[in-house]
Protein backbone atom coordinates (compact mmCIF):
# COMPACT_ATOMS: atom_id res chain seq x y z
CA UNK A 1 0.00 0.00 0.00
CA UNK A 2 2.78 2.17 0.47
CA UNK A 3 4.46 2.20 -2.73
CA UNK A 4 1.69 1.67 -4.66
CA UNK A 5 -1.22 3.73 -3.35
CA UNK A 6 0.57 6.53 -0.49
CA UNK A 7 3.72 7.54 -1.84
CA UNK A 8 1.58 8.18 -5.71
CA UNK A 9 -0.79 10.46 -3.89
CA UNK A 10 0.20 14.69 -4.14
CA UNK A 11 -0.73 16.03 -1.12
CA UNK A 12 1.15 19.36 -1.77
CA UNK A 13 3.15 21.25 0.71
CA UNK A 14 5.49 18.29 0.29
CA UNK A 15 3.22 16.29 2.65
CA UNK A 16 3.45 12.06 1.97
CA UNK A 17 1.73 9.81 3.92
CA UNK A 18 3.59 7.40 6.11
CA UNK A 19 2.01 4.02 6.59
CA UNK A 20 5.07 1.91 6.72
CA UNK A 21 5.69 2.63 10.62
CA UNK A 22 2.44 1.39 11.84
CA UNK A 23 3.24 -2.50 10.78
CA UNK A 24 6.34 -2.22 12.78
CA UNK A 25 4.44 -1.05 16.16
CA UNK A 26 2.04 -3.40 16.00
CA UNK A 27 4.09 -6.35 16.34
CA UNK A 28 3.93 -8.18 19.93
CA UNK A 29 5.02 -6.49 22.60
CA UNK A 30 7.95 -9.44 22.91
CA UNK A 31 9.39 -9.23 19.73
CA UNK A 32 13.22 -9.26 19.66
CA UNK A 33 14.72 -6.04 19.28
CA UNK A 34 16.97 -7.45 16.18
CA UNK A 35 14.61 -8.90 14.76
CA UNK A 36 12.50 -5.70 15.13
CA UNK A 37 15.35 -4.15 13.26
CA UNK A 38 15.75 -6.99 10.40
CA UNK A 39 11.86 -6.05 9.59
CA UNK A 40 12.44 -2.86 9.55
CA UNK A 41 15.51 -2.97 7.27
CA UNK A 42 13.46 -5.14 4.83
CA UNK A 43 10.26 -3.43 4.71
CA UNK A 44 11.89 -0.27 4.27
CA UNK A 45 14.68 -1.05 1.82
CA UNK A 46 11.71 -3.03 0.23
CA UNK A 47 10.06 0.61 -0.62
CA UNK A 48 13.05 2.05 -1.44
CA UNK A 49 14.06 -0.36 -4.34
CA UNK A 50 10.39 0.46 -5.57
CA UNK A 51 10.07 4.13 -4.80
CA UNK A 52 14.12 4.94 -5.88
CA UNK A 53 14.49 6.79 -2.40
CA UNK A 54 18.01 4.90 -1.64
CA UNK A 55 17.85 4.22 1.31
CA UNK A 56 15.82 6.54 3.28
CA UNK A 57 12.84 4.49 3.84
CA UNK A 58 15.52 1.85 5.32
CA UNK A 59 17.16 4.29 7.28
CA UNK A 60 14.13 5.95 9.12
CA UNK A 61 12.35 2.25 9.98
CA UNK A 62 15.46 0.98 11.67
CA UNK A 63 15.70 4.25 13.29
CA UNK A 64 11.60 3.37 14.07
CA UNK A 65 12.46 -0.04 15.43
CA UNK A 66 15.96 0.75 17.63
CA UNK A 67 13.95 3.39 19.52
CA UNK A 68 10.74 1.10 19.52
CA UNK A 69 11.67 -1.04 22.70
CA UNK A 70 13.36 2.09 24.48
CA UNK A 71 9.90 3.72 24.24
CA UNK A 72 7.95 1.08 25.09
CA UNK A 73 9.85 0.47 28.55
CA UNK A 74 9.88 4.45 29.38
CA UNK A 75 5.73 3.97 28.82
CA UNK A 76 5.51 0.39 30.31
CA UNK A 77 2.58 -0.15 32.30
CA UNK A 78 2.79 -0.85 36.51
CA UNK A 79 2.29 -4.69 35.88
CA UNK A 80 3.73 -4.67 32.79
CA UNK A 81 2.18 -5.73 29.24
CA UNK A 82 -0.16 -8.01 28.79
CA UNK A 83 0.91 -10.63 26.14
CA UNK A 84 -2.07 -10.90 24.80
CA UNK A 85 -2.62 -7.49 24.17
CA UNK A 86 -0.79 -5.43 20.77
CA UNK A 87 0.19 -2.29 20.89
CA UNK A 88 -2.72 -1.01 18.67
CA UNK A 89 -5.17 1.68 19.95
CA UNK A 90 -7.16 -0.67 20.40
CA UNK A 91 -5.27 -2.75 23.38
CA UNK A 92 -3.57 0.12 24.58
CA UNK A 93 -5.86 2.62 24.47
CA UNK A 94 -5.66 5.77 22.50
CA UNK A 95 -3.80 8.44 25.11
CA UNK A 96 -1.29 5.24 25.19
CA UNK A 97 -1.02 4.78 21.15
CA UNK A 98 -0.84 8.33 20.71
CA UNK A 99 1.55 9.19 22.84
CA UNK A 100 4.03 6.20 22.52
CA UNK A 101 3.50 5.97 18.44
CA UNK A 102 3.32 9.87 18.15
CA UNK A 103 6.94 9.81 19.39
CA UNK A 104 8.54 6.41 17.35
CA UNK A 105 6.84 8.21 14.05
CA UNK A 106 7.70 12.03 14.28
CA UNK A 107 11.26 11.17 15.00
CA UNK A 108 11.35 8.52 12.15
CA UNK A 109 9.87 11.16 10.02
CA UNK A 110 12.65 13.53 11.05
CA UNK A 111 14.93 11.79 10.65
CA UNK A 112 13.49 10.90 6.92
CA UNK A 113 13.48 14.90 5.83
CA UNK A 114 16.22 15.81 7.35
CA UNK A 115 18.52 13.15 5.19
CA UNK A 116 16.08 13.45 2.33
CA UNK A 117 17.07 17.37 2.85
CA UNK A 118 20.57 17.00 4.05
CA UNK A 119 21.54 20.73 4.53
CA UNK A 120 20.40 22.86 7.83
CA UNK A 121 20.13 25.98 5.47
CA UNK A 122 16.84 24.38 4.43
CA UNK A 123 15.41 23.80 7.98
CA UNK A 124 11.99 25.45 7.19
CA UNK A 125 11.93 23.15 4.37
CA UNK A 126 12.58 20.10 6.37
CA UNK A 127 9.53 21.34 9.28
CA UNK A 128 7.36 22.30 6.91
CA UNK A 129 7.46 18.71 4.90
CA UNK A 130 7.80 17.19 8.26
CA UNK A 131 4.78 18.83 9.95
CA UNK A 132 2.38 18.34 6.72
CA UNK A 133 3.94 14.88 6.48
CA UNK A 134 2.83 14.00 10.14
CA UNK A 135 -0.54 15.48 9.84
CA UNK A 136 -1.38 13.43 6.56
CA UNK A 137 -0.02 10.58 8.12
CA UNK A 138 -1.88 10.74 11.77
CA UNK A 139 -5.08 11.45 10.23
CA UNK A 140 -4.55 8.37 7.96
CA UNK A 141 -3.19 5.90 10.48
CA UNK A 142 -6.21 7.15 12.97
CA UNK A 143 -8.34 6.35 10.48
CA UNK A 144 -6.83 2.48 10.38
CA UNK A 145 -6.96 2.20 14.39
CA UNK A 146 -10.15 3.03 14.62
CA UNK A 147 -11.81 0.82 11.90
CA UNK A 148 -9.90 -1.93 11.53
CA UNK A 149 -7.42 -2.57 15.16
CA UNK A 150 -10.69 -1.18 17.43
CA UNK A 151 -11.05 -4.26 19.70
CA UNK A 152 -13.85 -2.25 21.65
CA UNK A 153 -16.46 -2.23 19.09
CA UNK A 154 -19.15 -4.96 19.17
CA UNK A 155 -19.13 -7.16 16.18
Amino acid sequence: MQVFIFNRLELGFGAYIFILPLYLMILPFETNVFALILVGFVLGISVDALSNTFGLTASSMVLFAFLRPIIFEAFRPRDGYDPLKFPTAGDMGWVWFVVVFGILFASSLLWFFVLEVFRWGETLLILRNFFCSLIASALVISVSQFFFFNTGRKK
